[in-house]
C-alpha cells in the first residue's frame, strides 16, 4: 500500500510531461498554419501583383493565417500552462499573453473586415474574399470581381 503514492506521483510527472510535449506540438502547429499561410498567400499574390484589389485579397489571406495561427498559439499556451504546476504567476503569464494575442487578434479583424469583431455590418471598404474563390476575384460591395 506504500507504493500507491509513488505511483501517483510518477503518474503525474507522466501525464505533464505529455501535456508540454502535446503543448509544444501544438505551438508548432500554430507556426506552421501562419507559416504555410503566409507562403500560400504570396503564392497566389506574385503572379498577380498589379492592382489594389489583388494587393487587398493578398492582405487579407494573410490576416487570416495569422489570425487563424494566434488562436492555436493561444490555444497551445493554455495546455502548457496546464500542464506545469499552476501558480498565480504562471496564470498571470497565461492572462498576459492571451490579452495581447486577443489584441492582436482584434485589430487583424479590424485590418481585414473594416470593423471591430463586435460590430455587426462590415464596412464596404474592405473587399472581401471566400477560401472557395479562384485567385484574383474579391467581392467588392454585392457584385464580384475578377481581376488579374
Amino acid at each position: 500500500m506504500h507504493d500507491a503514492p509513488i505511483l501517483l506521483i510518477a503518474l503525474e510527472k507522466l501525464v505533464g510531461q505529455g501535456l508540454h510535449v502535446v503543448g509544444n506540438g501544438i505551438e508548432v502547429f500554430g507556426v506552421l498554419v501562419i507559416v504555410a499561410g503566409i507562403g500560400w498567400s504570396t503564392y497566389l499574390y506574385l503572379p498577380r501583383r498589379i492592382g489594389e484589389h489583388v494587393y487587398e485579397a493578398y492582405k487579407v489571406r494573410i490576416g487570416r493565417s495569422l489570425l487563424l495561427g494566434l488562436e492555436v498559439l493561444v490555444a497551445a499556451d493554455i495546455v502548457k500552462t496546464i500542464a506545469l504546476e499552476i501558480t498565480f504567476t504562471s496564470l498571470g503569464v497565461l492572462a498576459g499573453l492571451v490579452l495581447v494575442r486577443t489584441f492582436l487578434s482584434w485589430t487583424l479583424v479590424l485590418e481585414i473586415e473594416g470593423r471591430w469583431p463586435w460590430q455587426r455590418q462590415a464596412s464596404r471598404s474592405a473587399p472581401a474574399i471566400s477560401p472557395a474563390m479562384a485567385p484574383g476575384q474579391t467581392i467588392v460591395g454585392k457584385k464580384l470581381e475578377i481581376t488579374g
